[in-house]
């Protein structure tokens, strides 16, 4: 049976990877003075102003006007400096309105139900502070074990933006989107259908030119067996990209959360996690807690499937405030494993 998949991935460019990128790092830069501190960071991103708000623990040193450059850098570093882009990273406006994390939340966090009713099991200490689910998956589509479509669409557009970066097209901007259809035989990946690019650009640019450049340099740059000379190539299907990234679109914190894990492959509890933030933002708990959970269940799902088990069906992890380890199951085959 032949059946046809597609996923999406954005460029760091995006408004809403500029949002995420944003309160990553006000929350890499706390916790570099406060390994402990506790941060809820979402960002706004407008053409005229970037808002970051939320709350906060911590014990670093850090100011608003400190904070101010932090988001200043981050932007600058994602690639927004061209003359010809009018959010640009020195000149946009920038609001930090941070406050103080509620009380009845902290406790949640700092000592979980159990440990208030007098357990001592090191996992009954930490509290989560919030309830969420998320879900880890794995497959053998891919040598990284994610689905074809969406680690292809990945693939894409980090060249698009490597090519950029490297000047190799200087008429690139940072703002991308790459889309991916992929064919498959029964549950095999065989070919790409077909590649969409829309990429931000500078005026000047002929579209022939710029077709036929993405062609060479990033679709088949990647050098993927799937990619071959019949695959199809959209580029900016919309008509021109002359204005993009936060000057052309609003961008929020949290908005691309089926682009961070499987394309839309397998399920997603609707919570954005990144290296260290966990569920709406309570510190690095949470957020250690899950990729502590989320590791060996994707290591078993290897293992299963590298000795002829089935990697189908995603392993699931659900939590509520208190404890953050609670009810993790993930099936290989007929086993299952359980994470207290």
């Amino acid at each position: 049976m032949i059946r046809h998949f597609t996923s999406e991935s954005v460029t760091a460019g995006h408004p809403d990877k500029v949002a995420d990128r944003i309160s990553d790092s006000v929350l890499d830069a706390i916790l570099a003075e406060d390994p402990e501190a506790r941060v809820a960071c979402e960002t706004l991103v407008t053409p005229q102003k970037v808002i970051v708000a939320g709350e906060t623990t911590n014990r670093s040193s850090l100011t608003s006007n400190d904070l101010l450059g932090v988001v200043r850098r981050a932007i600058a570093d994602i690639g927004y400096t061209y003359d010809d882009v009018d959010f640009h990273a020195e000149k946009v406006a920038v609001e930090v309105l941070l406050g103080r994390q509620s009380a009845d939340i902290a406790c949640g966090v700092s000592k979980a139900a159990e440990a208030r009713q007098g357990s001592i099991h090191e996992f009954d200490q930490l509290g989560a502070g919030d309830q969420g689910m998320m879900f880890g998956y794995a497959n053998r589509d891919t040598e990284e074990l994610m689905p074809a479509p969406i680690q292809l669409a990945h693939q894409l557009a980090a060249r698009l933006t490597k090519v950029r970066v490297d000047g190799v097209l200087d008429y690139l901007r940072p703002d991308g989107k790459t889309q991916v259809t992929v064919t498959y035989e029964k549950s095999k990946p065989v070919r790409v259908e077909r590649v969409l690019i829309s990429t931000h650009h500078a005026a000047y640019v002929d579209d022939e030119k710029m077709r036929a450049e993405l062609r060479e340099h990033v679709m088949m740059g990647i050098g993927s067996p799937l990619i071959d000379s019949q695959t199809e190539l959209l580029v900016n299907p919309s008509g021109r990209f002359v204005k993009g990234g936060p000057e052309a679109d609003a961008g929020l914190t949290g908005r691309k959360i089926i682009v961070d894990t499987y394309g839309g492959f397998a399920r997603h509890g609707g919570i954005r996690s990144s290296r260290w933030r966990g569920p709406l933002g309570q510190g690095p708990h949470q957020g250690r807690s899950f990729g502590r959970l989320l590791r060996p269940l994707r290591g078993q799902k290897r293992g299963g499937g590298r000795f002829g088990g089935k990697m189908r069906d995603p392993g699931g992890l659900r939590h509520r405030p208190g404890p953050p380890l609670l009810g993790v199951c993930g099936c290989v085959r007929d086993r299952k494993y359980r994470y207290y």
